[in-house]
């Protein structure tokens, strides 16, 4: 809702002008997934330093069914001004959400402030589509009693040390039976985020991964073949890396009930793990690579963006206030939705921001008391998206890995993310029920992923 102050009023390319200076307030409405405490200082300074926001709410949506019930809100016109969307859901967003205004950000001010991956998700033809707090990419989880036992100083850097410990962890007993586990790997539906290490491990090995001129997806290549098999072996009762199978208790869980003496996840997961077994003796480390290839991660984090249009909520206007049109009220919303999420994610060097009036265009710089990215980070504990925050927190001992692990992460256009999800699972459970090999299933899984932008 946007209530503002009659002027002389000019409309230009650029945004609204005026002789005079006008006045404005603006009531903003957030949407995410996070609980509101991490927000909450946030909010309050920013609020308190800008004359033209008069409110900011913020609404927890369950993760769930967060996805359809923003949808539903969007298209009925009732939804946020801000919304955070997952960094796989752009092409879904892009028809309903407005880019920053080339005045507020620019695209070099986006690259210089956040690792690569982010621009890659969410930038497209020179837009910024939206703008993250934090980044999450993949890393270790390793048990460090189950470690010291079987005599293992470090946890693995290479795929390769990886595989030598697998061998000192498990335990097979006379039946067959795993009663430990070294590593949580090789099936789909008992692993979590099980196709995010398998994309993970595809573009640690050069696969082709990603989207031809033609606009096909493509990822039946030899280097994707290795890695669905390199993947697959462990819950290969065959091999000698067999170290899982469907039958085994949720990784989660098995991690937590210290059966389990590795795991690859994102950050989110530590808390949780430390609620349900706080006894656990366990840390995290880097992602494992491939000796002799350029590291690699990849990411699973969210944006804020800023919705297209809003139906105006004419029952809060002020008693007397003359109601701006809605071209000017919908600029005016969009400009200072934009102006917040540019205080929340971007640096600010000399502990101050600039804001500016989104009618006369006039500018002013208000001191900080706080990093607005660094609080929100250490209220929520997660790894950061911008660089120079990712310096801080090499000295974190639990994000150290997550955060350095951003700034390798990539990713790749999946169009529908939730739909490619179901098919590499699929993908893996024919692998492992020698339904197909892997060449067959990768063909399969490429075919099922180009028939859905159809």
């Amino acid at each position: 809702m946007v209530v503002v102050a009659l002027g002389g009023l000019l409309f230009s390319g650029c945004g609204f002008k005026s002789a005079a200076p006008e006045t404005y307030q603006v009531k903003l409405e957030a949407w995410g997934i996070l609980d509101s405490d991490a927000y909450t200082e946030i909010f309050s300074e920013y609020r308190m330093i800008n004359p033209y926001v008069a409110e900011i709410n913020y609404r927890k949506l369950p993760i769930e069914t967060y996805k359809e019930d923003l949808l539903n809100a969007l298209a009925a016109g009732n939804g946020p001004d801000i919304f955070m969307i997952r960094n796989a859901w752009r092409g879904a967003f892009e028809d309903k959400v407005v880019p920053a205004p080339d005045y507020l950000l620019t695209e070099k001010q986006y690259r210089d402030a956040f690792v690569d991956v982010v621009a890659a998700d969410f930038v497209k033809d020179g837009k910024i589509y939206a703008a993250p707090l934090s980044v999450d990419s993949l890393a270790l989880y390793y048990n460090k009693d189950l470690f010291n036992a079987a005599g293992i100083a470090r946890p693995p850097a290479t795929w390769e040390e990886l595989l030598g410990d697998v061998r000192k962890l498990s335990r097979i007993n006379q039946f067959g039976v795993i009663d430990q586990s070294a590593i949580a790997l090789g099936t789909a539906q008992n692993i979590n985020r099980s196709t995010d290490v398998l994309q993970a491990l595809m573009l640690q090995m050069g696969s082709d991964i990603g989207q031809t001129k033609e606009g096909r997806v493509e990822f039946s290549d030899e280097k994707s073949r290795q890695a669905l098999e390199f993947y697959t072996q462990f819950a290969n009762i065959s091999s000698s890396f067999y170290s899982w199978n469907p039958r085994l208790h949720y990784s989660i869980d098995a991690f937590y009930e210290n059966t389990l003496a590795m795991m690859i996840n994102y950050s989110w997961k530590y808390a949780e793990i430390k609620q349900k077994n706080a006894k656990l003796n366990f840390a995290t480390a880097p992602l494992p690579q491939f000796s002799g290839t350029m590291a690699v991660n990849f990411p699973n984090y969210f944006g804020f963006a800023v919705a297209k249009n809003k139906t105006a909520d004419e029952a809060q206007a002020q008693a007397g206030a003359v109601k701006p049109d809605p071209e000017k009220q919908n600029y005016l919303r969009i400009h200072e939705a934009w102006q917040l999420i540019n205080y929340m994610t971007l640096p600010h060097p000399d502990s101050t921001v600039t804001l500016q009036n989104g009618i006369a265009g006039t500018t002013k710089s208000f001191p900080l008391s706080f990093d607005p990215t660094k609080r929100y980070l250490e209220k929520a504990n997660q790894p950061a998206a911008r660089r120079d925050l990712i310096e801080w927190q090499k000295q974190d001992i639990v994000l150290s890995p997550f955060a350095t692990g951003n700034l390798i992460a990539r990713n790749w256009y999946q169009g529908n993310p939730e739909a490619v999800e179901t098919i590499f699972a699929e993908m893996i459970d024919s692998v492992n029920n020698k339904e197909q090999n892997a060449y067959g299933a990768l063909t399969a899984a490429v075919k099922r992923v180009n028939l859905l932008s159809r």
